[in-house]
């Protein structure tokens, strides 16, 4: 599809080198989309065009506008979509997709092609990536890995704006249980004993 190809050559130079949300960042949760596409029965041409255009605007953790970063995106995305050859009906498919796949939104998008974006997207919050993109974050905004009297969140709410591995309990072992697609589960069942190995092995550590 020529105007995947014109899409990503477009978002690759609107994309700010933030290491958890870069082009590598977008370019993982195309092909994890990509991999649920082929399992699941979607508009591969929506799905891919979504998770190309779904990051373009990302507020760091840190600014308050952070949450507004999926609605910002959503918007966007209709003035470049309206480039190319898509149907306002398309258009809208795809910008709701983005609009709701953001954790932090707390929706679960009313489209197969919408589900399958925010699973794809989630399926890079967790796993090895997911660990490598937690760190890059708190490491960012200067955040101590642990809260040393209570690491693991054993008799207080997780807090994961002070203290990273927090970001565990708070988000990234609840996603599992948050998936869509029969596809997006099984991987991200996979991927969510990767986290529960670390914070086993960290515990032996600390």
């Amino acid at each position: 599809m020529k105007v995947l190809d014109s899409l990503k050559n477009e978002v690759k130079h609107m994309i700010e080198n933030d290491s958890a949300h870069d082009f590598e960042h977008i370019m993982r949760v195309y092909k994890s989309a990509q991999k649920i596409c082929k399992k699941e029965d979607a508009n591969e041409k929506l799905v891919l065009s979504a998770a190309l255009l779904h990051d373009i605007v990302s507020y760091p953790k840190s600014d308050k506008r952070s949450k507004n970063s999926s609605i910002e995106s959503a918007k966007k995305s209709k003035k470049i979509l309206e480039k190319y050859d898509f149907s306002q009906d398309e258009i809208e498919i795809i910008s709701d997709a983005i609009r709701d796949h953001s954790f932090s939104q707390n929706k679960k998008p009313s489209t197969l092609e919408g589900q399958i974006l925010q699973d794809a997207d989630r399926l890079d919050a967790i796993g090895a990536i997911g660990i490598a993109r937690v760190f890059a974050t708190g490491g960012s905004l200067k955040r101590p890995f642990y809260n040393i009297d209570d690491p693991f969140c054993k008799d207080r709410m997780p807090d994961d704006k002070t203290w990273t591995i927090d970001h565990f309990y708070q988000k990234l072992l609840k996603l599992e249980s948050l998936m869509n697609t029969k596809t997006g589960k099984i991987e991200a069942k996979r991927r969510t004993k990767v986290l529960k190995d670390f914070l086993k092995q960290l515990k032996q550590e600390v």
